[in-house]
């Protein structure tokens, strides 16, 4: 009764829907046993989540993620490094396939034609079609040695699926995209369509479903047309034709069988039907955001999911040796070109991994014994922590903060006050009371307060320090240290999920309630329902952490302290700054912490963007 109970809602979801499209169709069908069965799938039978929502997926590297959506970049922010040129559709040269694309996005028209050095105004240009009668795909693939400057030929079924049915008719005409990938045996053809002739080799084509043309996917492993060869065709999707019994409904209104959403593969073709799971069939990889991926994504030395699960080692002995992404081919890959572009971009800025090259003092490790014990606090290395920085103000530290990147702090703003000529930022430092050989002071030049901080309530507690130029260097801040490195700036506030464990660090209280005397660092859980502990003193931009047991907490420890999450790459990110707490290391009363995503906008605002963001840049 209770199962029956909570699958009611979910079936009066799909009745509903039916009863929508009903006037479509000619005849009422009734709703299918087995219409619940997919909620163990889904979330939600609609989602409103797309390939555009970058606080859940990538945008690829000729858009950016704006305020959560990917907007379209300009063509001079493309990459031109090591790539290789582009003959548009429109009869202009591109230095790169990032910028061909970056104009398709802003005119929402296939731009991209062939890579080649050269482009003759009058020269021929991809093309795709579709016969109405076979529903065969033909490709025109532009080729200098081929005589009239190119070859058409079919598609091989192989790797033909639904994302490359979608670009296909999207690419002559079909917004919605495709209903249906099928293939067609060519001994078949040539019989059944004798006045026809043929094209006697194909090719296989991969796409991943964002694409306006199939000239936009990797085209490989042209082969001759034997009999039995199997070719591809497209069925394209038709608003007015009749649908399965509990549809999907994509966030572009095309309606798709529910047994075909979170199963890696984009039926939708705006990824909708892969963003809201709960579990992924067919053996898709589900990302922690609820993504699904296909099982070729996994180590194919691109990440999909935000934290790089998909890339991450572990892949390997969970799921066994995996088949390699298409990568070498005849005709060049917009797949690998992609691939380099947004290497470079990640290259720009370094931050998240500590320089393992730095010596730790160990002897002043061992001396830790004459300090008083930090509750719920380990002793750092004293070069281990090379994102934290202590604030000193009037000759006294009584806040850390985090260094970004650049020249740029994060810290708390009930820590700082708006006059600069009071603060010292102190990197590198082990022990409070002195420094030691690789700590840096730097003075610093403008202080800037979150503008909506509200000192009664600590609700938007984030503060943004810039540090003084070196005379002699106007683009750096301090002499490059080895024992100082960036922690990452996220993009999004579902880059970690509830229960991640996460660290703290600062020079926290001991059992006596005095400042230790070296830096400590402590573990920690991410908690969602914080509203549970604090009621309506919890505001938007706050969450929460804490020990389990209760034994760490973020009223121990210096404000201004960075909360730092590892992804599964091991790049760190400062997830949360100590803001405030109650009651310090009881149970059921976790920490407060200032959301650092949250404020993602306002930090880019000020410090530009690459100072803060490996990705969706």
């Amino acid at each position: 009764m209770n199962s029956l109970y909570f699958l009611l809602p979910f079936l009066h979801t799909c009745v509903s829907q039916v009863d929508v499209f009903q006037s479509r169709w000619t005849q009422q069908i009734p709703v299918a046993i087995n219409c619940s069965s997919q909620a163990e799938f889904l979330a939600s039978n609609e989602c409103r989540l797309t390939r555009e929502s970058c606080d859940t997926v990538f945008c690829p590297p000729w858009q950016r993620c704006i305020q959560g959506q990917c907007t379209c970049k300009l063509l001079y922010m493309c990459e031109t490094w090591n790539v290789k040129p582009v003959c548009g559709r429109d009869k202009r040269s591109y230095l790169s396939f990032c910028q061909a694309m970056a104009m398709s996005c802003r005119t929402k028209q296939p731009i991209m034609s062939h890579f080649s050095e050269t482009c003759e105004v009058d020269g021929p240009v991809f093309s795709t079609s579709i016969d109405p009668d076979t529903g065969l795909v033909t490709v025109f693939v532009p080729d200098s040695n081929s005589p009239g400057g190119g070859q058409n030929l079919l598609v091989c079924k192989k790797y033909w699926q639904m994302a490359e049915v979608n670009v296909a008719c999207r690419e002559n005409g079909s917004p919605l995209g495709g209903a249906s990938a099928g293939y067609k045996l060519y001994h078949s053809l040539i019989t059944q369509h004798q006045n026809k002739r043929f094209p006697t080799h194909c090719v296989s084509i991969r796409c991943q479903g964002y694409e306006n043309s199939l000239a936009e996917c990797v085209i490989h492993g042209k082969v001759r047309n034997y009999p039995n060869r199997k070719i591809a065709t497209a069925t394209c999707y038709n608003m007015t034709q009749k649908t399965e019994t509990c549809s999907f409904k994509c966030a572009n209104e095309k309606l798709v069988p529910m047994s075909h959403t979170c199963d890696g593969i984009d039926h939708c073709g705006d990824l909708s039907d892969e963003m809201c799971c709960k579990k992924c069939r067919n053996k898709a990889f589900r990302c922690k955001t609820g993504v699904c991926v296909s099982q070729d994504a996994l180590l194919d030395q691109q990440i999909d999911c935000l934290d790089g699960e998909d890339e991450s080692t572990k892949q390997l002995k969970e799921q066994g040796p995996l088949s390699p992404f298409i990568q070498n081919t005849e005709y060049t890959s917009p797949r690998n070109e992609t691939a380099i572009i947004r290497a470079h971009l990640e290259s720009r800025l370094y931050c998240g991994l500590p320089n393992t090259t730095t010596v730790h003092n160990e002897e002043m490790v061992h001396r830790q014994s004459r300090f008083k014990r930090v509750v719920g606090g380990t002793p750092a290395k004293p070069t281990q922590i090379q994102w934290q920085v202590a604030l000193q103000e009037d000759k006294k530290i009584n806040c850390g903060g985090a260094y970004i990147g650049g020249c740029w702090v994060l810290t708390a703003a009930h820590c700082v006050r708006p006059n600069p000529t009071l603060f010292w930022v102190k990197f590198s430092l082990w022990m409070k009371s002195r420094p030691q050989d690789t700590t840096d002071i730097v003075s610093v030049q403008e202080i800037i307060i979150h503008p909506q901080y509200d000192a009664a309530t600590y609700q938007n507690d984030i503060a943004l320090v810039k540090l003084k130029a070196l005379p002699q260097d106007k683009e750096k801040c301090f002499v490059d240290n080895p024992a100082v490195s960036a922690v990452c700036v996220p993009w999004t506030t579902k880059l970690f999920q509830p229960s991640h464990n996460c660290s703290i660090s600062g020079w926290a209280l001991n059992a006596e309630g005095d400042g230790s005397q070296v830096l400590h660092w402590a573990k920690v859980t991410l908690i969602d329902n914080c509203q549970t502990f604090y009621g309506d003193r919890f505001k938007p931009g706050m969450m929460c952490a804490d020990d389990p047991e209760g034994r760490v907490d973020s009223c121990q420890w210096e404000s201004g302290g960075p909360l730092v999450c590892e992804d599964e790459l091991g790049v760190s990110y400062l997830w949360g700054i100590v803001s405030w707490g109650e009651r310090c290391g009881q149970r059921n009363l976790p920490g407060l912490y200032t959301q650092v995503a949250h404020y993602f906008e306002w930090i880019r605002g000020h410090t530009g963007w690459p100072a803060v963001t490996k990705y969706n840049s």
